[in-house]
C-alpha cells in the first residue's frame, strides 16, 4: 500500500493564520509529523486519534537527523496512511522541504505542498507596515542567518544584501546578526538603516523592537541567549501604523 503526504505550512504559530486547506488536511490526517514551532494549539486541529510525532529541529538542542525524518515519512505512507508533514512558516522557506520531497520521489510516494504565511509577512503585519513601498522599496529578499553549523553563511551576495533600497528579511538571525551587520556596513549599507527585530511573532510571546542596523547589532551583541524564534527586517521600512490601528498581540517592547 502507498499512502499520501501533505506538506502543510503552519504559519508562524497562530492557528488563525492557517489556510482553510491546511486545516482540512489536519482534520483528515492519520499521522502528523510536526516541527517544534508547529506544535501547541495548532495540533488541536488534528483529527482525534491521529498519531502525533515530533520531528522538530531547534538550534542548540538535540534534534532528529534529516534522513530519519524522511524515513518516517516513507514508512508511515507505505502503510497507506495520509501523512501530514507540518512545517512552520511556509514549508518552502528554509525548511529542508527539498530533501523530503526527493526522498518521497525516490520511494514513489505522492505528495502535495500547501503554502502558508511566512514569519516575514506576519512580522510586517504585526508592526503595521508593508513589506514593499512604491518607488523606495520595490524588492524584497529573504536570507537565512545561519548555516547548518549555526555560523553566518558563506558566499552571500553582499552587494544585494547591502542595498538600502530593498527590504531584507533575515530568518534565524539573532546569534549571527552582529557579524552580519558588520559585513553589511562594510559592503556599504548605512548603519542607520531602519531595522525591525521580531521575536515569537504571531504568538502570545510576540515582541517587536524598532532600531537601526547598527543599533540592533550592538543590542544583540550584549544580549543573553533567547530561544524565541527571531526574524529581522531591515532596509527601506515604512513607518509603523498610527496609534489606534489594530495589530497583533501586545508586548511591552512594541514598535513606537
Amino acid at each position: 500500500m502507498s499512502g499520501f503526504v501533505s506538506f502543510v505550512s503552519s504559519g508562524p504559530g497562530d492557528p488563525d493564520l492557517l489556510t482553510v486547506r491546511a486545516v482540512t488536511r489536519l482534520e483528515s490526517a492519520d499521522v502528523v509529523l510536526y516541527d517544534d514551532l508547529s506544535g501547541g494549539p495548532i495540533l488541536d486541529l488534528a483529527r482525534a486519534g491521529a498519531e502525533l510525532v515530533s520531528v522538530g529541529k531547534r538550534a542548540g538542542r538535540r534534534s532528529p537527523r534529516q534522513d530519519h525524518v524522511s524515513r518516517l515519512l516513507i514508512d508511515h505512507a507505505r502503510t497507506g496512511a495520509h501523512v501530514v508533514r507540518l512545517k512552520s512558516g511556509d514549508a518552502g522557506l528554509f525548511g529542508r522541504l527539498e530533501e523530503e520531497i526527493d526522498a518521497l520521489n525516490l520511494a514513489g510516494i505522492a505528495h502535495e505542498i500547501i503554502p502558508g504565511v511566512t514569519a516575514a509577512n506576519a512580522a510586517a503585519a504585526a508592526a503595521g507596515i508593508p513589506l514593499t513601498r512604491r518607488i523606495s522599496a520595490r524588492r524584497v529578499q529573504f536570507v537565512t542567518g545561519h548555516d547548518v553549523t549555526g555560523a553566518l553563511p558563506e558566499g552571500l551576495n553582499w552587494a544585494a544584501l547591502a542595498d538600502p533600497g530593498a527590504v531584507t528579511a533575515v530568518f534565524m538571525a539573532r546569534a549571527t546578526f552582529p557579524a552580519l551587520a558588520a559585513r553589511l556596513i562594510g559592503a556599504g549599507l548605512p548603519p542607520d538603516t531602519p531595522a525591525l527585530l521580531a521575536q515569537g511573532v504571531a504568538t502570545p510571546a510576540e515582541r517587536l523592537h524598532r532600531d537601526t542596523v547598527g543599533g540592533l547589532a550592538a543590542r544583540l551583541a550584549d544580549a543573553p541567549r533567547d530561544p524565541a524564534p527571531t526574524l529581522i527586517l531591515y532596509g527601506a521600512l515604512a513607518e509603523p501604523a498610527p496609534p489606534g490601528a489594530v495589530t497583533a498581540t501586545g508586548a511591552e517592547d512594541r514598535c513606537p
